[in-house]
């Protein structure tokens, strides 16, 4: 097996060599093995070890164990305990799930602190089939059934070609020892009762069950790669890429065949996953939008506009006290008592400072405010005052409002308000400039 994971290595990650790698061990047969076959290929590797606390005594014995290994290998290792079940109450998430965040995220933190280059995991062949066969029973796509990626990012995964039988008689064969976790017994989670219970069944029936599974997944791969490329040329019939935004054009997308399973691998990499929600936004109304972890999806008449989630909460309210020269966030605005009016352009806004009152208030417009244009008489709805100036919905929610106790001085960067205008009467002059930032 040393001989098949040194050609499998330079053929798939030659990149691989030569590099910084820290090495997951839970203190189980795969990652223990695999810890001792890239020590024997020489690889420069450390260990990293979770203790999840989440079975009292033996979690520390694992622990133990996984620093006598590093110790007799004489490699160097990384270890930290979590509080898994206080970090599964507080996010609200299984604690497989918890684990996994945990994990990366801690491995993550190590990669950058100690400059490592590749994070490698001992996840194998059965582990891959008993992925299938779980994705299958709740219902997945394509990329579902091709399993456990091999490579994720800086995350690698050297034996998945390698089956579960092979590694207990290579670790046999070597007198290598390893941490039984007692937990992988339990029929309670599904992965156990695959493992446990259907695989071993599937192996007798067919001999040949684990090679016909490896071709079944290289097959699916290949077709996700023919999708990938066929979904990069609808991109181009579809997508109206923006400064901050994609735009997608409905009407074009309903004059291609299969449209719903077009629209939901294009918004797949946005993290939109629910494919009932998505194809209801094609019909809804303008205004209707969905969520994703990272991104929106509005519907705009005959557009889906696509933007990332603000992270700006909309009841934030900003303030400029009386001799603040700046504001810096969430716009950057320059503010100076001046003695004449220069340059006037959208940008730039003059106010009698006698009419106002401070401290002046910075929020995002509101349904149902108001204010008096400048150069106009009487008052207009700001939602008027965007319709007539033609602005998208994208563009609307983005629109920032100067006030001076309740009343708007200024819509930024668009219109001023006329009751608070520089005049023949005006003594001092405060100037305001936006910047974008």
């Amino acid at each position: 097996m040393l001989e098949t994971v040194k050609c499998h290595i330079k053929k798939k990650f030659p990149f691989l060599i030569g590099k910084k790698i820290l090495v997951a061990c839970s203190g189980g047969i795969d990652s223990v093995v695999l810890a001792r076959i890239l020590k024997e290929l020489k690889f420069n590797i450390s260990l990293a070890h979770c203790n999840f606390s989440l079975r009292g005594i033996e979690s520390d014995e694992d622990e133990k164990f996984v620093i006598s290994i590093a110790d007799k290998l004489s490699i160097p290792i990384f270890n930290t305990k979590f509080d898994t079940k206080q970090f599964k109450e507080i996010n609200k998430v299984s604690t497989q799930m918890a684990a996994r965040e945990l994990r990366y995220h801690w491995f993550d933190e190590l990669c950058k602190k100690h400059s490592f280059d590749f994070i490698v995991t001992g996840h194998h062949l059965d582990d891959e089939i008993e992925t299938f066969l779980i994705n299958l029973t709740r219902g997945t796509g394509i990329r579902g059934l091709i399993g456990i990626p091999e490579t994720n990012h800086k995350v690698i995964r050297p034996l998945l070609m390698i089956s579960r039988n092979d590694i207990y008689e290579y670790a046999i064969k070597n007198n290598i020892t390893w941490r039984e976790d007692h937990s992988n017994t339990d029929t309670d989670y599904l992965r156990n009762k695959f493992r446990l219970n259907v695989i071993p069944s599937l192996k007798q029936t067919n001999a040949n069950f684990l090679k016909g599974f490896q071709k079944t997944t290289t097959h699916l791969k290949t077709s996700l790669t023919l999708v990938n490329d066929y979904m990069e040329l609808i991109k181009k019939l579809v997508f109206i890429v923006k400064e901050t935004s994609i735009e997608i054009d409905i009407l074009k997308l309903k004059g291609l065949p299969n449209t719903n399973f077009l629209l939901y691998e294009l918004l797949f990499p946005f993290g939109f996953t629910n494919l009932g929600d998505i194809i209801d936004l094609l019909d809804a109304q303008t205004g209707k939008k969905i969520f994703s972890k990272k991104y929106r999806l509005l519907k705009n008449r005959n557009f889906l506009i696509l933007d990332q989630k603000s992270q700006i909460n909309i009841k934030s309210h900003f303030y400029i006290n009386q001799g603040d020269k700046t504001l810096k966030k969430p716009l950057y605005l320059s503010i100076n008592k001046v003695d004449e009016i220069l340059d006037c352009t959208p940008n730039n806004l003059y106010l009698d400072f006698d009419k106002l009152v401070f401290p002046l208030k910075l929020r995002i417009w509101e349904d149902g405010d108001y204010f008096f244009p400048f150069g106009m008489k009487g008052k207009k709805k700001l939602s008027k005052f965007f319709k007539d100036e033609k602005l998208s919905l994208i563009s609307k929610e983005k629109i920032w409002v100067l006030l001076s106790e309740n009343n708007i001085i200024w819509v930024v960067g668009m219109r001023s308000d006329e009751r608070f205008k520089v005049d023949d009467e005006t003594k001092h002059i405060l100037k305001i400039t936006y910047s974008e930032i």
